[in-house]
């Protein structure tokens, strides 16, 4: 009885050690980038730029036509959308977490040996936190990534944004393991009882 619980234990360690370095991590070089980009990357004047004091960047090339450092501010999600006014800064902090409220509880009912399914638990959040910190305390998001080909550009995104897209990836890769690995057990159960 005692082993059991102390097996128990030690799972459930391991799943949160997982989980918070992950997300510890993703949170840091987010914010650390986002530090970076405010501090190093040139804005127009704020009289010019209508989303406010520093949100307006001007490109500087990374790769000439495929990729640039480029300040911008978001009110909205990641990757721009759903980009409103103040309401929509509650509400998505509101949904950010609530988000957090679930993925602490997929955590604590994770397997320990869903060790992709609690990295990408742990990317979610570091995304998730990071974006909330900046739309807690400034109202926007800060975005200085961009992808483009030529002039046609991907919206501007961030670190949070990565680790977010990543996550949600790993989650469905998780999600399918799991489906087959279900799958295959109801056949082996099935086909056992059909021998039977």
């Amino acid at each position: 009885m005692t082993d059991d619980v102390a097996q128990k234990s030690k799972a459930l360690s391991r799943r949160w050690k997982i989980f918070l370095i992950v997300g510890l991590v993703s949170l840091a070089a987010d914010q650390a980038t986002k530090v970076w980009a405010r501090g190093a990357l040139p804005t127009l004047p704020d009289e010019v730029c209508s989303r406010g004091p520093g949100c307006c960047g001007t490109p500087v090339p990374v790769i000439e036509n495929f990729f640039d450092w480029r300040m911008s501010c978001n009110p909205g999600s990641a990757f721009g959308l759903f980009s409103s006014t103040g309401s929509a800064r509650i509400f998505l902090s509101v949904v950010g977490l609530v988000a957090l409220g679930a993925i602490v509880w997929m955590v604590r009912k994770a397997r320990a040996d869903q060790t992709r399914l609690l990295w990408a638990l742990g990317l979610v959040a570091g995304g998730a936190v990071g974006n909330l910190i900046d739309r807690i305390y400034t109202g926007v998001v800060t975005d200085f990534v961009v992808w483009k080909y030529h002039d046609k550009e991907w919206p501007t995104f961030n670190v949070a944004d990565v680790t977010l897209v990543v996550g949600v990836a790993l989650l469905f890769l998780d999600i399918g393991k799991e489906a087959r690995a279900e799958a295959k057990a109801a056949k082996a159960t099935a086909k056992g009882a059909g021998a039977g």
